[in-house]
């Protein structure tokens, strides 16, 4: 699954020009113009990372650095037109990890996220368990199903498997793959028990959101396929 980055920053074009190099490099970007939104984003779905504008409508970005961090440790990229070293000096103490200023190179920026990520990628705290689609949200650390805002009681191995696909977009698995996967190696059951699972998931699911769902490749599998 690609790994979710926010740009917050209220001049849409370079919000829309960094989104647009940042998808190219494979990731799934979540653009804000203010600082309200992208923390309420946040709570909700915690990303890989964030590039932060300090100057912002609603609020400095200083400020919404300070929000995060009371409860969030994703890498956090500062971007501003302020060019003094107190200002630097500032987002890197109260948590930033990386600080550019404007004008820039994007392809200097991108640099600067793969660095910031593989650095992060190397901490040893385990990832949460956490997958956001829209109106979607799968947590496996606390084995809780959120249907458009509404927690719906889904047995373990339901989670599991909408789990595994979901982290998994548009790609097909058998249910010989699921039964491993999910179930383990050493289970015995029926392949049919997959297809139980499957549809008591969509009764869940169904029509819930456009840009995804949960399909039946006929004649291999299932897969969780996301609009692109």
């Amino acid at each position: 699954m690609a790994d979710k980055i926010i740009v917050v920053d209220d001049e849409r074009e370079i919000a829309d020009l960094i989104g647009l190099y940042l998808e190219n490099d494979g990731y799934e970007v979540h653009k804000f113009l203010n600082g309200a939104d992208a923390l309420s984003f946040v709570e909700k779905c915690e990303p890989a990372l964030a590039v932060l504008d300090v100057m912002l409508p609603d609020t400095d970005g200083f400020a919404l650095l300070r929000k995060m961090r009371e409860k969030h440790d994703f890498p956090i990229i500062m971007l501003t037109a302020r060019v003094t070293d107190s200002d630097k000096i500032l987002g890197l103490t109260i948590g930033a990890d990386d600080y550019i200023t404007k004008p820039f190179e994007v392809k200097e920026l991108l640099a600067r996220i793969h660095a910031v990520m593989r650095r992060s990628e190397t901490d040893n705290t385990p990832k949460e368990k956490k997958l956001c689609y829209d109106k979607l949200i799968v947590n496996l650390d606390s084995y809780e199903l959120i249907v458009d805002g509404v927690k719906v009681d889904t047995p373990p191995k339901e989670m599991e498997l909408l789990y595994h696909l979901a982290a998994s977009p548009n790609i097909v698995f058998t249910r010989n793959q699921l039964l491993d996967e999910v179930w383990g190696f050493d289970y015995f059951g029926d392949s049919r028990t997959v297809d139980v699972h499957i549809k008591r998931l969509r009764e869940k699911l169904e029509g819930v959101s456009p840009q995804w769902s949960l399909q039946t490749v006929w004649g291999v599998g299932y897969k969780f396929e996301v609009v692109k």
